[in-house]
């Protein structure tokens, strides 16, 4: 589709920044405009570890898929708020471990699902689709969500840095439940989430202009969305402290990087 055509369709903006083309100016990605890597700019000069934490994030979401289809027999994936293509995609790291394994990716932003559909949906294993987490069962129900993933038997649903993207009047908690009833027991709720700094509130600040609020939260709030759930150990903690291995330890100052992360099993 022509851009011209494709900003009519979609209400694409290049000119205002994006949470999506932010994180990939972080992760040294290319699907980026001026417009975000001048945002970016002032967010890591209000924030000097934001460009870390996007890092951290990555390298925890890349832990969790092993483990959870290497050692828990997850063999179904959801993406929600996925982001734009990067190294090492979700399917990538599960297909490795264990071949077969399906994938559904979804996010509110027409961009990264344009993305997504050309660089990742293939076969009859991985999908993606335009929807939004402020509606859950808007993509619980979604039929190409269902032409991959079945949710009568157990899934992993990754929120990796997205929650923090919702504000409080958009019940963020609400959202997490409703996905968690939906859920066979042994599903598994993976989740991402910054915390509250001086440096992220005024990171936070300067944020408002972009496309998503951008909402730092306490511990002790985030801990709220494994409510009804089993977390796995070693519980909720800062990124990099999510069960490192060598990619974890190439971080300095873990203990600082302020992402916490953890993984939840639903129970019997």
């Amino acid at each position: 589709m022509p851009e011209a055509a494709f900003e009519a369709v979609t209400g694409f903006d290049a000119l205002r920044p994006s949470s999506a083309r932010i994180y990939d100016y972080f992760l040294s990605g290319k699907d980026n405009y001026s417009a975000d890597r001048s945002l970016a700019e002032r967010l890591r000069r209000a924030a000097p570890g934001i460009r870390v934490l996007a890092r951290a994030n990555r390298d925890f979401l890349a832990r969790a898929v092993r483990m959870l289809s290497a050692e828990a027999g997850i063999d179904q994936f959801l993406d929600i708020g996925c982001g734009l293509p990067g190294r090492e995609n979700v399917h990538e790291i599960a297909h490795r471990e264990a071949p077969g394994c399906r994938v559904a990716y979804v996010d509110s932003d027409p961009m990264v699902v344009a993305h997504a559909q050309a660089l990742m949906a293939s076969g009859g294993e991985t999908t993606a689709f335009q929807a939004d987490l402020r509606a859950p069962e808007t993509i619980l129900h979604d039929r190409r969500l269902r032409a991959v993933v079945d949710l009568e038997r157990p899934v992993a649903v990754l929120m990796t840095a997205v929650l923090h993207h919702l504000s409080d009047d958009e019940d963020p908690h609400g959202a997490v439940a409703r996905i968690r009833d939906a859920l066979p027991p042994g599903s598994h709720v993976v989740l991402s989430h910054a915390e509250v700094t001086p440096a992220l509130r005024r990171a936070a600040a300067l944020h408002a202009c972009a496309d998503a609020p951008f909402v730092p939260r306490t511990p002790d709030r985030v801990a709220r969305f494994f409510d009804g759930m089993e977390p796995l150990a070693p519980g909720l903690v800062r990124a990099p402290r999510w069960r490192p291995d060598t990619c974890g330890a190439r971080l300095t100052g873990a203990g600082r990087v302020a992402l916490l992360a953890g993984i939840a099993r639903i129970p019997a």
